[in-house]
């Protein structure tokens, strides 16, 4: 008699896709990316300098100078005054995003990450995250840096932490941005200057820095609905950095800080994440 057995099939295990195998591939790019920066301190330092001279200048040349609320006195310039700072300092980091990607772009690196069975999406968000992880690093010195200089917050440590995170996450944002125009220009050097030309206005007309209130009509208006003054103001709310009489715009941003700045930064990383993976695909291919 006998007997037959089937063989036993031998199934391979199937690989995680999906979110799962985004997550995992966009970490590893981001540990790589950490690992470079930390390995050019330079870089880091001199991302930490220019902000702090910022500060300073600012602080000292106008503080005295613009009226905030009526009053021109220099410390409530100054409270007003680092929300717009900050605002500004995790935005121009996206000259370093789209620099970096460029660099990578021009040697040739991200076409072998294209060889490799990995997530299409995972080499930006690798990098954009390394960078959200140095411009975190940068807003906490420059936080010490005017706590030095008598910058006070006036509100609960978890409305302080919730302003930062809406300044973080305009800066992941704003990121995405220089994620493409890093895969747009050629070489790095035009990517630091197409990442920096268009910010310069972007922060400047926004209430960052003097009041929207004392603007032309029509310049107050485009600061207004600006994403970037929506994020100002609503870090300013929550650090309690609002002068006592300083009068709010009727403009819907400006009612809803909070809620607009969360609603911009979204939009923006929806956005421009999804015409920077559509640029990594066709100008790798």
């Amino acid at each position: 008699m006998t007997i037959t057995s089937s063989p036993t099939e031998r199934v391979a295990p199937r690989p995680q896709g999906g979110i799962v195998q985004s997550a995992r591939d966009s970490l590893v790019i981001a540990k790589r990316n950490l690992i470079r920066m930390s390995r050019i301190p330079e870089m880091i330092i001199f991302g930490v300098i220019q902000p702090v001279m910022f500060v300073v200048l600012f602080s000292y040349v106008f503080g005295g100078s613009i009226s905030v609320g009526g009053s021109l006195s220099p410390a409530a310039y100054r409270e007003f005054l680092m929300a717009g700072i900050f605002a500004q300092t995790v935005t121009f980091a996206t000259a370093g995003a789209g620099a970096g990607i460029a660099d990578d772009m021009h040697k040739g690196l991200i076409d072998r990450f294209r060889s490799l069975p990995m997530a299409r999406g995972a080499v930006l968000t690798g990098r954009t995250l390394a960078d959200l992880v140095q411009t975190t690093l940068t807003v906490v010195v420059l936080a010490i840096v005017a706590l030095l200089v008598g910058w006070r917050t006036h509100t609960s440590v978890g409305e302080v932490l919730a302003g930062f995170a809406l300044l973080l996450l305009l800066g992941y944002a704003f990121s995405w941005i220089g994620a493409l125009i890093g895969l747009s220009v050629r070489t790095p050097e035009a990517a630091t200057s197409g990442g920096l030309i268009w910010l310069f206005p972007l922060t400047f007309i926004s209430n960052a820095f003097v009041p929207a209130e004392n603007m032309p009509t029509f310049l107050r208006h485009i600061a207004e609905w600006n994403p970037f003054s929506a994020t100002v103001q609503a870090a300013r709310e929550l650090f309690g950095n609002l002068p006592e009489g300083y009068p709010v715009s009727q403009a819907w941003p400006m009612q809803h800080a909070v809620l607009a700045s969360v609603l911009w930064s979204v939009l923006i990383v929806v956005v421009f994440r999804t015409l920077a993976v559509r640029k990594y695909r066709s100008a790798t291919a």
